[in-house]
């Protein structure tokens, strides 16, 4: 197991996804760090430029646990429709490899919520990853809190209500209930800068370092905002007023019922509709802002623009916004 005094070497899944690939782009911006893409054989994802390349089996975890040796660091981010075991296979090879820190496939809402963890089964399955992180006892996690991701919900009418196409918008309860959302490129630079920080404290600074998150979440955010903060947004960007938008209302928790039928009967969007509607019930679940606090100005984060976010959210509307 490494004893560096900073993490130098990461090894990412999904280097080539939405959030992965701007970790991998943060991560190579600062000079300190070697990135490995750790992906499938058949893969033909395009991967940011400078990464290094680790081919894997995941039917054969030798492979895994060679690609992993020598690495400080793995990052999991897997997509929601990705095998259900291919996470703990990870976590099992980051720990036969001595892999000393992983920050498993959280980036999402608060998991450590009760009401949360118990009402979304995939949410359920992250606490499980790092109770096995926990219990192998080989490496540690640090589980990165991001709330869901803005360019990609907001252009999902199954997500925050929003249909670009028939500029009509659907409001969960009076859409007034605040969540903490980020953008990729905040993410991004969320992971680089926390992996960027000593593994122990430095100039007697015991919070800027890993050890502070050893086993833990750490939150951090773009915005923490309403459906009704969305749409100011949405109605500056595409320069349309309010009137003329289709504005209804729904119960979030009818929605979420409705969505679970859905869902059982094999409708993606019912799954869209189960997760987003559950984190805004009026329960400060999705204000992680509120309940727990943030690591932005800690990680040195900035402050984002969300119109330019919108743009980005409105431009994936016109194409498959489910990529």
């Amino acid at each position: 197991m490494s004893t560096s005094k900073y993490i130098k070497k990461v090894a990412i899944v999904g280097a080539g996804g939405n959030s992965g690939s701007y970790m991998a782009k943060e991560l190579l911006k600062t000079g300190k760090h070697t990135v490995t893409a750790i992906t499938r054989i058949d893969s033909t994802s395009k991967l940011p430029d400078g990464i290094n390349i680790a081919k894997v089996d995941y039917n054969d975890p030798v492979t895994i646990v060679e690609a992993l040796k020598g690495q400080d660091a793995l990052i999991v981010t897997l997509g929601v429709f990705a095998p259900p075991d291919t996470q703990a296979k990870l976590v099992q090879a980051a720990a036969n490899a001595g892999v000393p820190w992983v920050l498993p496939n959280e980036w999402s809402p608060d998991t450590t919520n009760e009401g949360l963890l118990k009402d979304i089964a995939p949410f359920q399955k992250l606490a499980e990853a790092r109770e096995l992180i926990k219990k192998l006892g080989k490496s540690s996690y640090i589980a990165v809190s991001t709330g869901f991701w803005y360019e990609w919900s907001l252009a999902i009418p199954a997500a925050f209500g929003f249909d670009f196409a028939n500029r009509a918008v659907t409001f969960f309860d009076q859409g007034e209930t605040k969540m903490g959302i980020s953008t990729w490129p905040q993410i991004g630079r969320a992971v680089a800068a926390l992996l960027s920080m000593p593994v122990k404290p430095e100039d007697g600074d015991s919070d800027r370092c890993l050890e502070r998150f050893r086993n833990s979440q750490v939150y951090v955010n773009s915005f923490t905002v309403s459906q009704r903060d969305m749409l100011e947004s949405v109605l500056r960007v595409t320069g349309t007023k309010e009137s003329d938008w289709k504005i209804t209302k729904e119960l979030a928790v009818t929605r979420y019922t409705e969505g679970l039928a859905a869902m059982q009967k094999g409708d993606r969007e019912g799954f869209g509709r189960v997760m987003y509607s559950r984190v805004f019930f009026a329960d400060d679940s999705g204000d992680f802002e509120k309940t727990k606090g943030t690591a932005n100005e800690m990680l040195g984060l900035p402050k984002e623009d969300i119109d330019e976010a919108t743009r980005i959210a409105e431009e994936r509307s016109k194409a498959d916004p489910w990529h």
